[in-house]
């Protein structure tokens, strides 16, 4: 039997390191939900953390998935990243969607969008201050904004209207468990809602620095990009953020999406190949990357100006913005998720 798994897969190391990542994904799914419905809080609080955690996880899978990086076959892949954005309430729109999107980002070298949301708040004046005040308090209120897109995408993105069947059972789905669970259990679908927030938390996080780019609405237009195949602008404007250099099991916390320079230099090594890329790119330079310390401060200075303008003016780019983002002087970006595919 292992021997027609390994076949399927795209590494035969990935039988320990991708298979190690789904069963943890998801018995810790599983056992999160489990706990939820507990008498004991402190249960219930490690509970949470598990399910949080267990959903960052699948979500860094589906990213595998997308680059094809787990199974050999693109139907495999396909397949499970479906399964996958399901645990991580990002299936209200196609795993295909979520695909085309991440490869533009890789291919045209940019944040490549639909969704203006600079212009959505400069429209909706009482929405951006309701989300300062949530950001202030560390509640991912720009991220919902965000959720709320994605949830009912066929509605709001007109190129998506073809899936508004879909869509729509897929709401009634999970809105209909959803408020079951308000009704009859509200403390469960209260913990459930706050590991939601940590896992986009804890992904937005790990976005917010590793580019300089300006974000571009073109994910529907069919031009050629100015920097497509331009690999130096590429890396000159790409950012590792490990957690850190000298524990390297830290860095499964996110399965080592943090070394963002070696994935980008080659998509095709999979996540537990990713430190020995940068160390084979920068060696064991500590100069190379973003600390975890300014990374903290940066998250934390931040939270409520990086919302809108945060491109705007004379910022640092390059070499200059990791110089910059190593002192914890730059904005950061916001909002920045490859699960959400506009």
């Amino acid at each position: 039997m292992n021997i027609a798994i390994t076949n399927r897969l795209n590494d035969a190391e990935g039988l320990r390191y991708h298979g190690g990542a789904i069963l943890y994904a998801t018995v810790f799914y599983v056992l999160g939900w489990v706990g939820l419905f507990q008498d004991s809080w402190l249960i219930n609080f490690a509970a949470t953390l598990l399910l949080a955690h267990a959903m960052i996880i699948a979500a860094y899978l589906i990213h595998e998935c997308g680059h094809n990086l787990i199974f050999r076959s693109i139907r495999d892949n396909t397949r499970l990243g479906r399964i996958l954005s399901w645990m991580c309430g990002s299936a209200y729109g196609t795993y295909e969607d979520i695909r085309y999107k991440h490869f533009r980002h890789h291919v045209d070298n940019d944040d490549v969008v639909w969704f203006d949301y600079e212009k959505f708040f400069a429209d909706h004046p009482f929405v951006l201050r309701i989300t300062k005040v949530l950001e202030w308090f560390y509640i991912p209120a720009h991220d919902l904004v965000m959720h709320f897109i994605m949830v009912f995408s066929s509605f709001i993105i007109p190129q998506r209207k073809n899936q508004r069947r879909r869509n729509l059972s897929v709401i009634l789905i999970r809105g209909s468990i959803f408020v079951s669970l308000i009704v009859i259990f509200p403390k469960v679908a209260l913990l459930y809602s706050v590991a939601y927030l940590f896992m986009m938390t804890v992904l937005r996080f790990m976005d917010s620095l590793q580019h300089d780019y300006p974000y571009s609405l073109t994910l529907f237009d069919f031009g050629k990009p100015p920097r497509k195949g331009n690999f130096e602008w590429e890396q000159e404007h790409t950012f590792s953020n490990p957690h850190s250099l000298s524990i390297e099991w830290l860095n499964w916390f996110t399965l080592n999406f943090g070394f963002h320079n070696a994935h980008h230099a080659d998509m095709t090594v999979p996540w537990y190949r990713l430190p020995a890329k940068h160390r084979e790119i920068f060696g064991d330079d500590p100069t190379a990357v973003i600390p975890l310390g300014a990374q903290l401060k940066i998250f934390h200075k931040q939270r409520v100006r990086r919302i809108v303008g945060n491109h705007e003016g004379v910022e640092p780019e390059g070499k200059e913005f990791l110089q910059a983002a190593r002192r914890a002087d730059v904005y950061g970006g916001n909002a920045a998720s490859f699960l959400t595919s506009f």
